[in-house]
Order: C-alpha cells, then structure tokens, then sequence
C-alpha cells in the first residue's frame, strides 16, 4: 500500500500524480521521510503545552509552500535530513524521556503512509503520550483515515475561506473547500477529551484527544477572518477548541532573486506587517460576540525573536523550545 500511494502519487488535493519513487512531488519531497528539528516547543496552545512542553518533529516539505511560511527554510527549501523508522521511534522515545506532553507531527500531510507505519513502529516500542497531527488541513478525508486510531490530535489550520487568497497565497483556489472537509473528518475522528492534571501543587488542563482549530489573521484582511469565524460557530463550536493567533509577522526570506520576487508579488495579496492594535480591538470584540465555548488568544505583541531558523540546533529561542534533534547535528546531549 506504501508504495501504491507514492507510485502515482494522490495523497494531497493537488494530485500531482508525480512517481515520488523516483522523483520529486509539489511538495518537493521524494518517497523518504526528511525532518529538521525535534524539540520540546513551549509556544502552542496551553492544552497540548500543559507542563512539559509539546514534542514537536518538524518535516520538510510542505502541500501548500503559503508566501508568508516562518518555516520557508524546511518546507520550501528542503532543509532537513533523512529520517528511517528506527530514528523516528528514538526521537518519539526521547522527547517522551524528556517529559514531552505529546508528540507533534508538523507538516505530515504528504508523508500519510510512512508516518503511520511510523506512529505504529513508535507506539510498539513503548511511546504512551498521545500523538497530533499538526497540518495546513490541506489534505483529503480519505488520507487522514489512515491514520485514525494512530493521532489523538488533531492541529490544522483554516487559513482562509476565501478562494482568491488561497490562490494568490498558495497557489490552490480549492484549500477552502478542501480544509472545510478535512477539518469535519479530524473532528469526526477525535471527539474532544480534556482532564485536569496536577503537578507540584499547579492544575493545568491537558488534550488528550480532540481538534485545535487555528486561524492565522492576515493583516488588512478582516473580512476574511470574519468569513473563517462564521463558519466555526455553525460547525466546530462546543466540538473542537479555536486558536485565533494574531501574531502575523513578516518573515526575512533569503532565496534566489526568482524566489523573493514571486513571493513579494505573492505578499501583495494582503498587507504584510504586524496587526495594528485597532485590528486587534476589533478581534477581541468579535470574539466577546461570537462566545465560543472554548477559544484561545493571545496578547499582542510586537516581539518578532520567536520566528524560527533551522539552519541552528536551537531552531527558536531559548525561552520557547529546547532541542532534542537536529538534522545537521543529530541527537543531541545535554
């Protein structure tokens, strides 16, 4: 089956239908698996960060290649180096070690079929923490049912529902309607269960299954928001969590000058700078009106250290992460 889905390759909306056995996808990626960091990352939502921090695997290659990715150098570039199943299964085992509240899959969605031999590899060998799937929702219900019973969470975004956006942005007028029934089937497959775990004295709250729908606000494109909010309420309140972020921040691309100038056409779409404290108001208003049952935001911030560089072993700050992995180092000893 494995090598069935890479043959002609189908595994994300695009259908590139690339032979990824012997060449590369749109998703730049071949039939390996490639991988850039794995850290215990600080910075997600409170539910999955809880006391110990998320253990985050960063892959390279990504469905979507959106103009404003912070993680360009891995999901456009192919920064990252090669990972077998006996690796994965050790990053899985240290990152648990480590005290890793779960095990988070970033930008699995064009890795379906060895991602969940790997997942089944992980749980054999002893990993009991919960596994999410950290994903732009640009996937098909049919590749997510792969790995049900496999992921216990599920962290897609819904960038936008706006088909002109989506095309500017990353090159696919379809992600609304694909991300909208990708969303229902992770909901489908991961109905919400959160418990009050103590430590030291402190209660936190802890996802051990369910969705965490997250929604990036692009500046100068409220409307678009709006349209995201509405179709939330009528169809993921009360049965997933939202994390409405507001912390958009223009990223310093470096690339070939053909590179920097499709995606500065690209940025064009929107207007790329951090949200002005007015944006901002007007979100929190929304949010007090729409009275999710359960929705997360943060305080605005004009702090932009927390923007990534893998090209380091530790990827983002001090603060936010400390690293387990890395694809240039290896594992590494503290």
């Amino acid at each position: 089956m494995c090598d069935e889905l890479y043959a002609e390759c189908r595994q994300c909306p695009r259908k590139c239908g690339t032979d990824r056995r012997r060449s590369r996808g749109f998703c730049t990626q071949n039939d390996r698996l490639y991988a850039a960091s794995a850290c215990l990352h600080f910075g997600e939502e409170p539910l999955i960060t809880v006391f110990g921090g998320s253990g985050t695997i960063f892959f390279t290659g990504c469905t979507l290649k959106c103009a404003f990715c912070q993680n360009y150098q891995i999901s456009q570039q192919g920064m990252g180096a090669e990972v077998n199943r006996s690796t994965f299964v050790d990053m899985c085992l240290k990152l648990e070690e480590k005290g890793a509240e779960n095990i988070n899959l970033v930008t699995p969605s064009h890795h379906v079929p060895v991602i969940a031999e790997y997942i089944a590899a992980a749980k054999k060998a002893g990993v009991k923490i919960p596994f999410a799937w950290n994903s732009s929702a640009y996937e098909s219900p049919e590749m997510l049912d792969m790995v049900k019973g496999l992921v216990d969470i599920y962290l897609p975004d819904l960038k936008t529902l706006n088909p002109i956006m989506s095309r500017e942005l990353f090159a696919a007028e379809d992600y609304p309607q694909a991300a909208k029934k990708a969303i229902r089937r992770m909901i489908e497959n991961a109905p919400l269960n959160i418990e009050e775990i103590s430590k030291n004295g402190e209660t936190k709250e802890k996802m051990l299954s369910g969705v965490i729908i997250r929604h990036l606000v692009l500046p100068g494109r409220m409307d678009d928001t709006r349209l995201v909010l509405d179709w939330l309420k009528a169809h993921a309140d009360s049965k997933a969590c939202i994390s409405l972020m507001n912390q958009y921040t223009p990223v310093p691309f470096t690339g070939s000058s053909g590179e920097l100038e499709k995606r500065r056409k690209a940025l064009e779409a929107f207007s790329d700078r951090l949200i002005s404290k007015e944006e901002d108001k007007t979100l929190q208003q929304w949010i007090d009106s729409y009275e999710f049952e359960y929705l997360f935001y943060q305080e605005l911030s004009d702090d932009t250290s927390w923007l990534p560089d893998f090209s380091r072993t530790q990827p983002f700050s001090n603060a936010l992460a400390r690293p387990v992995w890395h694809w240039d180092k290896g594992f590494i000893n503290e």
